[in-house]
């Protein structure tokens, strides 16, 4: 007979597991629908996002699952329980693409981080598996604004350039 999982082990792997399924969903709208300046390098990035995103939910259901858990991705269970904002329908800027999604990983983050010390009290395996994804998460949304900085401060010294050229 399976074990019966504790109350935040349901809890704090299931959370995660919406979250990231709705993460790489949203991550394949955005992918489909981001236009304009950068557009190749963000929409190579979602899809690195959405890669890692689907292996941290196979792993978390998998983890929900031996404790005794009954892992539940189906899209109405996401929608209704996902702790992300939605993401709009209809075309993208790539800027906003990357605010969006920065915004997105560090709430998927902190959700997870809300149940860590209660976790690590009672199930040290599965609280370290969710810091490791959380982490993973923080490092997708540090990559980001690492990206739209470079961004910001490449149109800065190419608008300056110009400037040069036309003097």
């Amino acid at each position: 007979m399976a074990p019966k999982p504790l109350k935040i082990q349901e809890t704090s792997l299931q959370e995660a597991l919406v979250d990231l399924v709705d993460l790489s969903l949203q991550g394949k709208q955005a992918h489909w629908n981001i236009h304009g300046r950068h557009f190749r390098s963000v929409h190579l990035h979602l899809d690195e996002i959405i890669a890692e995103a689907r292996l941290a939910a196979d792993e978390v259901a998998e983890r929900l699952a031996t404790v005794g858990g009954t892992p539940d991705a189906r899209a109405a269970t996401v929608a209704k329980s996902s702790g992300l904002d939605e993401l709009e329908a209809g075309p993208l800027p790539a800027d906003e693409v990357v605010r969006l999604f920065e915004e997105r990983l560090m709430a998927a983050s902190e959700r997870i981080k809300g149940h860590l010390d209660d976790l690590e009290e009672k199930d040290h395996l599965s609280a370290d598996l969710l810091i490791g994804v959380a982490t993973k998460l923080e490092k997708q949304a540090w990559m980001l604004r690492a990206s739209a900085e470079d961004a910001r401060s490449t149109g800065a010294a190419t608008s300056g350039t110009k400037a040069r050229k036309s003097a």
